[in-house]
């Protein structure tokens, strides 16, 4: 009986660390667009995307996850509830929050959001991760290519994520300062968080889930 109950007190936790950590991820991403310095690499797409076809960005990044889920058949990656709900979650927690915070003015002001914009990043992905409920879509095509062409992860990872930077640029999404701040320091924020917020086993161990290598974990939206 005992042991039945701490395993549904785990259970609540993971999923409240799973939801909770990727409505946040929407409202950060939406605090960067707000600070206009630069936009995480795949937001930059979303926003060049948005810029050209007049849908919201949450919609667009919510039309293009499930696009990419698509491709994972063919890769065979197994989609978890971690990556249904990165679809359908993030998108609409990032239109929510830019329906409500207005642009921000003034260099000083915008330099804080964007800061703040990035921890809480960190946080939000270090809170989904660690509830280990699967991988999100664009991460899932990451591993999947790794596995299928014999490509390091970080060589996959990096083709991509210029690949996106470029093409969202070249349509009018914002590449600055903030882009590449985010791109060094998320990798240390999000293992840091990992450990934090690290689901304890049964046993009463914690399970590790950022090593040495913390871009491997990372699951961007």
């Amino acid at each position: 009986m005992a042991r039945n109950a701490l395993g549904e007190r785990r259970l609540v936790r993971r999923l409240f660390q799973l939801y909770a950590g990727l409505a946040l991820y929407g409202a950060s991403s939406a605090l960067l667009v707000r600070s206009g310095l630069g936009l995480e690499p795949w937001n930059v797409l979303h926003q060049g995307l948005s810029e050209r076809t007049g849908l919201s960005m949450g919609v667009v990044l919510t039309a293009l996850g499930a696009l990419i889920l698509l491709l994972w058949i063919p890769l065979r990656q197994r989609p978890g509830l971690g990556t249904v709900s990165n679809v359908l979650v993030i998108g609409v927690a990032m239109d929510a929050t830019l329906a409500v915070v207005p642009d921000v003015h003034g260099m000083a002001l915008r330099v804080a959001v964007m800061a703040s914009g990035i921890v809480l990043n960190g946080a939000a992905t270090g809170l989904y991760i660690a509830a280990r409920f699967g991988p999100g879509p664009r991460d899932g095509l990451m591993t999947g290519l790794n596995r299928r062409t014999g490509v390091s992860v970080r060589l996959v990872r990096t083709a991509i994520e210029i690949t996106v930077v470029v093409t969202g640029f070249v349509l009018g999404g914002t590449v600055g300062v903030g882009t590449l701040l985010y791109a060094v320091t998320i990798g240390p924020l999000a293992q840091l968080f990992l450990r934090v917020f690290a689901v304890p086993e049964p046993g009463g161990s914690s399970t590790v889930v950022a090593g040495r290598t913390p871009r491997r974990a990372i699951l961007r939206s």
